[in-house]
């Protein structure tokens, strides 16, 4: 009796696990979606100084940089099969139909990021300024061939 008890506790345990390790298709989408707001959020003050607004403060750049290294790694594990037509999404096709490329514009926002990173605490403005076109330029290309206009 006290066996069959254990492997219906286990059992169950089992199904639990496997069900909370399969999130709904609806919350990669969410996951993705929150990650580009906070690659915005962080991101977007930066064009500022890039366009010369505003002056570039070193400790602010490093700060921004060091959530951006991050965040910039987060929304690529929310494009999962299954995601394609869920929920209010601005992300194409392509995205599933051509995920090598996808894929390698992803890595490539990582790697230029980790280069705005380096350039801030460098404290170089001037760099500062063209590494982060840079990374917009990285940014535009996977815009214009995955995501909705």
């Amino acid at each position: 009796m006290k066996l069959a008890k254990l492997a219906l506790a286990a059992g169950a345990f089992a199904l639990t696990a496997t069900a909370m390790a399969q999130p709904k298709p609806e919350n990669f989408v969410k996951e993705r979606k929150a990650a580009f707001t906070l690659l915005a959020w962080y991101f977007g003050p930066l064009g500022a100084v890039a366009k010369g607004e505003k002056p570039f403060n070193k400790d602010d750049a490093v700060r921004a940089t060091n959530f951006l290294v991050p965040l910039s790694k987060m929304p690529w594990e929310g494009f999962v099969a299954g995601t394609e037509n869920v929920g209010n999404t601005e992300a194409l096709p392509a995205v599933w139909s051509n995920t090598a490329k996808f894929k390698e514009l992803a890595g490539k926002l990582e790697t230029e990021m980790v280069k705005l990173q380096q350039t801030a605490a460098a404290g170089d403005a001037e760099a500062f300024k063209k590494q982060f076109g840079a990374v917009g330029g990285t940014c535009k290309s996977c815009h214009d061939d995955f995501k909705k206009k």
